[in-house]
């Protein structure tokens, strides 16, 4: 089951306003990726469902986090239906996200109280997750609906709406300069932020010298 509650995942994931999403198939890797993130300051953190037995992969970052890193907040993205979301629901995750909006995934969430972040390309489709008892709408892919223009336009006539990009956010202080400006009320950032090459190299420390630096230029630019 979750570590964390529904309230206590929202409230980090605005309060840091950074959500770094990754994907790899080797459990070590993995788990190295999320413990530099850790330490960067970025505990909420999504594994997206992208490869064959990924719950596998999920499972066990879930089972280190509970004997070793009680502070990471473990979500799940690329979720688009009810019988996967259940099945990493049960594996531990914090949260769920997604491409889409899914009602049945929404309706899930809501009865494990678990936070639930679909996809949202319009503005109905942000209301309708909101009537779904959605927080935060992911706005995907966050570039190609209309970048931190969109935000800003959908704030206007609804400024309770709770909004996080992903796709179309970099990890530079002009990008989130723009993105924050809008009113997004966090950013879920994946390669741009989690580099092939840092990877690659094994070079964790710079990772997370990376993370701590994007969250403290998200802190500047929120003051």
């Amino acid at each position: 089951m979750a570590r964390h509650t529904r309230l206590e995942t929202l409230s980090a994931m605005k309060t840091i306003g950074l959500v770094p999403v990754f994907y790899n198939p080797e459990f070590d890797v993995a788990k190295n990726i999320a413990a530099a993130c850790v330490a960067g300051g970025a505990k909420v953190i999504e594994f997206t469902n992208r490869g064959d037995r990924a719950i596998d992969v999920f499972t066990q970052l879930a089972i280190y986090r509970d004997a070793e890193r009680n502070e990471m907040i473990l979500g799940v993205g690329s979720i688009c239906d009810a019988p996967t979301a259940a099945m990493y629901i049960n594996a531990g995750a914090d949260f769920v996200v997604g491409p889409v909006l899914d009602e049945e995934t929404a309706g899930l969430c809501n009865s494990r109280k678990i936070p639930y972040s679909p996809g949202c390309g319009t503005v109905t489709e942000i209301h309708n997750a909101h009537c779904l008892g959605v927080e935060i709408c992911k706005i995907f892919p966050g570039a190609q609906v209309g970048g931190p223009a969109f935000v800003k336009s959908v704030k206007g006539p609804m400024p309770w709406t709770e909004l996080m990009p992903t796709g179309g956010v970099s990890p530079t202080k002009e990008s989130l300069t723009e993105w924050f400006s809008a009113g997004i009320a966090c950013a879920g950032i994946g390669s741009k932020l989690i580099a092939k090459e840092l990877i690659a190299s094994q070079d964790y420390k710079a990772l997370s010298e990376k993370i701590a630096q994007t969250i403290q230029m998200i802190s500047q630019i929120r003051d």
